[in-house]
């Protein structure tokens, strides 16, 4: 994949100015299952190509002026609260390791400090309600720590709101679904729609009184996977004020990418094994389908496809990125790591988008949202105290 020199030139000189705001990159989780959190181990401030799709020099590299650190845990896990808070303490420590690099940030105007003083602002977002064991003095809890936006379900459904990937259990949210919703108003922690059912999406919407964001999904139409955003949907970011921030996963972002997994799925339980199964045996049956069947690749051009139609859906105000680095196993070509952001941006140039639009994409409207959530926050706290509601008073 080739980019003319003037494009990448104009590319990296606009992410100088108007740098990536990612919305989720899953390296807490990485430097857990990887090093159980020895920062020493996996040392970012040197090339970690070999583990890990980020560390500094590459954040760098790729115009990433702030970022989103998912605090995510498996929703299967016993303790996920603590789990939870361990994936904190990880961001937390990450900041004091690098603090010529990384700036911890709270708000829009704690970004905007980043930005100038030169460092990358690193704010934190819970990947899943159950990292809150249907707790509202939790979620506040998790606020008060830093979290800045809550994914509504991970890959599970919770007690209170159904998955994009799962079976329809509450139908979208519950009464306490609700209420969580409006319990992150008051806050000012954004609702985070990304992993939840198009119901979950639309209830959220009808229940919030601040701006949305999906953290990283894409857009159904051009690429038909639960994961990702019907139409209908981004019709509604613009009276919302939200965003949509395009995720770069192939199985998300390329129609032959999910076909292909289906596939590689019912092979593996054709086998008798869980389609997940990473044993040795597990693997050895997904090599060999993969080398009958050899994987489609996604690229720059694929994720561009998806900000092309999501723009005239939804309109510039309200797309963002969050491209799911160290999330994945498998990566567009040309969006390899963190470093490749400059390679999207030039796509969009040489596709037409224009200098103001593409700051939009990259920072603007990221921090606008936020800012938005903000103001939301401080006309609900004048206005009512915080939820004492259960699940049990609500839905049970």
């Amino acid at each position: 994949m080739t980019f003319s020199p003037d494009s990448l030139d104009e590319a990296r000189a606009l992410l100088q100015e108007f740098p990536v705001v990612d919305g989720h990159n899953d390296l807490p989780w990485a430097l857990r299952e990887q090093v159980a959190y020895d920062l020493g181990a996996r040392d970012i401030a040197g090339d970690q190509g070999a583990h890990l799709h980020t560390d500094l020099p590459r954040l760098r590299e790729g115009g990433v002026g702030a970022q989103y650190w998912s605090v995510y845990v498996r929703s299967d896990l016993p303790d996920a609260v603590p789990a939870t808070l361990e994936q904190i303490d990880c961001v937390t420590r990450l900041i004091e390791r690098y603090p010529a690099e990384l700036a911890p940030a709270l708000t829009a105007a704690d970004m905007e400090a980043a930005r100038a003083s030169g460092r990358i602002a690193s704010l934190m977002g819970a990947e899943g309600g159950h990292s809150i064991a249907n707790s509202l003095g939790t979620l506040r809890g998790l606020y008060a720590l830093g979290v800045r936006y809550m994914t509504l379900t991970h890959n599970d459904n919770v007690d209170w709101a159904d998955s994009a990937t799962d079976e329809p259990k509450a139908g979208g949210l519950t009464a306490f679904g609700r209420e969580v919703v409006r319990e992150m108003n008051r806050l000012g922690m954004l609702v985070d729609l990304s992993h939840v059912a198009a119901t979950t999406m639309r209830d959220a919407l009808d229940a919030t009184s601040a701006p949305v964001i999906f953290s990283h999904s894409s857009s159904r139409a051009v690429c038909d996977h639960p994961r990702n955003v019907p139409d209908d949907v981004l019709e509604r970011l613009p009276a919302n004020g939200g965003m949509a921030m395009v995720t770069f996963v192939p199985k998300f972002v390329l129609q032959a990418a999910v076909d292909w997994t289906a596939a590689a799925d019912d092979n593996m339980r054709a086998h008798g094994l869980h389609h997940l199964d990473t044993s040795e045996a597990g693997m050895k049956v997904h090599r060999e389908f993969e080398e009958r069947h050899p994987r489609p690749v996604a690229t720059v051009s694929t994720v561009a496809d998806h900000l092309d139609h999501m723009r005239e859906v939804a309109g510039i105000d309200h797309l963002g990125i969050g491209g799911d680095y160290d999330g994945t196993a498998f990566t567009p070509d040309g969006l390899n790591d963190v470093s490749g952001y400059p390679n999207l941006i030039a796509e969009l140039l040489e596709r037409g988008w224009s200098k103001p639009d593409l700051a939009k994409l990259t920072w603007q409207n990221a921090v606008r949202v936020l800012g938005a959530a903000e103001d939301v926050a401080r006309e609900e706290r004048a206005a009512r105290p915080a939820s004492h509601a259960t699940i049990e008073s609500l839905d049970g």
